[in-house]
């Protein structure tokens, strides 16, 4: 599997290198990779062979959908989180992914700390929160979004102060009729790797999270790590088991 960086031709030196820079990846042409991290005049780009290009964008499409219609504080992740009894919660999404889920919990008032390990799903969530803090119309949302690269186990074990809530979000290999996942996703999971630790997260989230630790699961998966939660909230194809704190 071969991914590098490219870029159309005005793009800046700085901006190519620094890319470099914080990926490792290399400078390199379309015919020699499978995936590339592409760099366009206006947004970064997860672009793979026969496939729509994978970008991160809070403006548009889904999240401005979810925004302007997901149903509020009403909705499944905003119960789980706890944000109808408590607005304003400081909330960490432990594996962050394209930070869909925490721009959502960013709109509802939440201040969201966002943890990625994968240098390329950063790559591209930096990107979008780039974009979206320069759009007027979500720039308030986009300020309560705090992007830090890091193994989401070490960082919670050392960092304070302590959150009020912890969300893990684990990515899990679709399986059979059920699977729902585009392609696009579905290379790019591949891509940047399954969060086979996951398991380990609940507990030492739960030593930090002072509310609540809240995880999103198909309908019928095993609990994470095979913890009891305290309580489940079921939708038609997904879950949220919320945790105590120890």
């Amino acid at each position: 599997m071969l991914i590098a960086i490219s870029a159309d031709s005005g793009v800046s030196a700085a901006r190519i290198r620094r890319l470099i820079e914080t990926t490792g990846l290399p400078l390199r042409g379309k015919e020699h990779t499978d995936y590339r991290l592409h760099l366009s005049d206006t947004r970064l780009e997860l672009r793979m062979r026969d496939m729509q290009p994978l970008y991160v964008d809070f403006s548009a499409g889904k999240a401005r959908h979810r925004r302007l219609h997901g149903g509020g504080k009403g909705q499944m992740l905003a119960r789980a989180a706890g944000l109808r009894k408590h607005p304003g919660l400081e909330i960490v999404d432990a594996t962050a992914g394209l930070g869909r889920d925490a721009f959502v919990l960013a709109t509802l008032g939440a201040s969201v700390t966002l943890l990625e390990r994968s240098p390329i799903a950063h790559a591209l969530l930096a990107d979008g929160l780039r974009r979206a803090l320069n759009d007027p119309e979500i720039a308030s949302i986009a300020s309560r979004m705090r992007l830090i690269q890091c193994d989401a186990d070490d960082w919670l074990r050392s960092e304070q102060p302590r959150p009020d809530a912890i969300y893990l979000d684990p990515m899990y290999p679709p399986s059979g009729k059920t699977a729902r996942v585009k392609k696009e996703m579905q290379c790019f999971h591949a891509l940047i790797g399954r969060d086979d630790d996951a398991a380990r997260l609940v507990a030492t989230a739960r030593r930090l999270a002072t509310r609540r630790v809240f995880v999103k699961r198909p309908l019928h998966a095993e609990a994470l790590g095979g913890q009891a939660a305290a309580f489940s909230l079921r939708g038609k194809s997904t879950r949220f088991d919320v945790y105590l704190p120890f």
